[in-house]
């Protein structure tokens, strides 16, 4: 008897049309090749997946703020890459770091700013839109002043460290006319987006309970992980850093925010490590439709999958919100498939960049606009009162919390 827990996955690349009429195409292929010249020709251009990447002297200026790990190793590569957007600008609060930085991008000296003169910016027109990529409790002043620059701006997640000063940065963005996007990656990611337009297809059927495990080792080592130890830097801990891809995830899976949450957190006794913030922090999710999900973060072991159950078959992303490497499995009883996608992982980077460029230029609506973060930081909150008073929470539509407890 077969277990598909025990299966190797079989790979496949799910492509559109169907295996009718295949011998009719094949005929017609040989026909075709008949025609076509043995000598040097120029051929017709070719009709590609998505539009070619505009001349670079029409890429939208970007100003990077922030120059740690995730900047260097991910953001300015991707700004390197991107079909629509290039690096203009940086902001540290060190110059020789920036300096170093911009040689190796091609940022002039004018672009070279610090966080007291970014105010400057406003005097730039090169710069059109600012990512914000820097400590949690930053985010809010650094993306004000951004604004108040004039300049567009993609923020890192946690969009805040507190609704209030989610909502600030909404209320900056609405005063200056300026976009204000949440960098939430995922929705790019090709995995992703592969499972949520099978879901909305009903190919697993009826899903009534989705899963959403992240955890990863913090290292104090590391000065990337440093600040994540501290609560007013961070906000919290787990939860927050990376606990939040399940809840921005399931909700954008299950198209509807949850109507009430119960929740716990647990840190080791004497781990230095968690003097201030939670290792471990768990969540049962209840939905208006009345589905359910649960989520789990964690600062000590290593995972990012999200799995969701319905009633002819279970999509398993495994991992599910890498910088690469992520897959995506469906399984039933009797077998389990990967699902290919034909673009690389890179693109969850250079998607929601160009995303806002494309947005600057051409006008639209966000996918990740500021209120997704607001509504997010808002259900954290609301998951840390369940836990704290370890009773359930309802919420309102908006992720505020209803008066009482049930």
């Amino acid at each position: 008897m077969s277990d598909a827990s025990h299966t190797t996955p079989s790979r496949r690349l799910f492509m559109a049309g169907s295996l009718a009429g295949i011998g009719g195409v094949l005929a017609s292929e040989r026909a075709a090749s008949q025609a076509i010249p043995t000598t040097p020709t120029g051929r017709p251009e070719p009709k590609l997946d998505q539009p070619p990447p505009l001349p670079r002297d029409k890429h939208l200026g970007w100003a990077v703020v922030g120059l740690g790990d995730f900047t260097e190793a991910q953001v300015l590569p991707a700004l390197e890459r991107a079909r629509r957007s290039r690096t203009v600008a940086l902001v540290s609060g060190n110059p020789d770091k920036a300096k170093a930085v911009a040689a190796r991008y091609g940022v002039e000296a004018g672009g070279i700013y610090d966080y007291g003169t970014m105010g400057k910016m406003a005097d730039n027109k090169d710069i059109a839109a600012v990512y914000i990529v820097t400590p949690n409790s930053t985010h809010a002043d650094l993306t004000i002043k951004a604004l108040e620059a004039g300049k567009h701006v993609l923020c890192e997640k946690p969009m805040a460290t507190n609704s209030a000063d989610c909502q600030r940065m909404i209320d900056a963005a609405k005063a200056a006319d300026r976009r204000l996007m949440i960098a939430y990656r995922v929705h790019w990611e090709p995995h992703n987006l592969r499972a949520k337009a099978m879901m909305d297809k009903g190919e697993f059927g009826d899903v009534r309970f989705a899963s959403s495990d992240h955890h990863r080792p913090l290292e104090p080592s590391r000065p990337r992980d440093q600040w994540r130890m501290l609560k007013a830097v961070a906000g919290g801990g787990s939860l927050v850093d990376i606990g939040i891809y399940g809840l921005n995830g399931l909700q954008w899976f299950f198209g509807e925010s949850p109507s009430s949450v119960s929740a716990s957190m647990h840190s080791p006794e004497g781990d230095p490590r968690f003097g201030q913030v939670e290792d471990v922090f768990t969540a049962q999710l209840v939905f208006p439709s009345g589905r359910r999900a649960t989520v789990s973060s964690g600062y000590s072991s290593d995972k990012k999958r999200i799995d969701i159950w319905g009633e002819k078959g279970v999509a398993t992303l495994d991992p599910g919100t890498a910088y690469q490497g992520n897959r995506l499995v469906v399984s039933d009883a009797k077998r389990a498939d990967e699902v290919l996608t034909a673009e690389g992982d890179a693109v969850q980077f250079t998607g929601e960049i160009d995303h806002l460029s494309q947005i600057i230029a051409e006008g639209g609506e966000l996918r990740t606009p500021g209120e997704m973060g607001l509504r997010d930081v808002r259900l954290i909150e609301a998951l840390y009162r369940a836990a704290e008073t370890r009773q359930w929470v309802d919420l309102n539509p908006d992720m505020t919390m209803r008066s009482g407890t049930r």
